[in-house]
């Protein structure tokens, strides 16, 4: 096998494992994973995207799938999974540890908190407000400590991809 195909290979079988673990972690605590106050905790899976740019097809994916089989329609469906895809690809543009955590916060606030609040019908800010408070505390409770923890692995999880 030539080392392009190689990499191509790792590189699919990462985002396959990373979208798994994320459809499966959304979906096993689906009671929190969904709703006006979320606590997703398979977003504490986008700070992989900081050490490989795998992690963003494969969270995009994942979210996907998880939309699909337990979200709120055609619309979290398709605008839920596209807040995670630029969360994770703005992550992996991020060079601060520490500021790795904060586009999914922002962005799902942004994108998801407005669709939340119109399926509850509640007004947008507070949808805004509730989705982006279950971000931060998912993403630098959970995905801040999980990205510090996996730095020394990183050379032998992702590869040279890693930071």
């Amino acid at each position: 096998m030539d080392k392009k195909r190689k990499i191509d290979a790792a590189f699919i079988s990462r985002a396959a494992i990373i979208g798994a673990l994320y459809a499966a972690l959304t979906l096993a605590l689906a009671p929190i994973s969904f709703g006006l106050i979320q606590f997703r905790v398979a977003e504490a899976l986008t700070v992989l995207a900081f050490y490989t740019p795998a992690a963003v097809p494969g969270l995009f994916i994942g979210c996907l799938m998880a939309n699909i089989v337990g979200g709120l329609g055609i619309v979290d469906i398709i605008f839920g999974s596209l807040a995670t895809l630029i969360a994770a690809y703005m992550t992996y543009k991020i060079k601060n540890k520490f500021l790795a955590p904060l586009p999914p916060v922002l962005i799902n606030a942004l994108i998801v908190g407005p669709i939340v609040a119109f399926y509850v019908a509640v007004p947008f800010y507070l949808g805004m407000l509730y989705v982006g408070l279950g971000q931060l505390v998912v993403c630098y409770i959970l995905g801040l400590p999980l990205l510090i923890a996996l730095k020394p692995h990183s050379e032998r999880l992702f590869g040279n991809e890693g930071k």
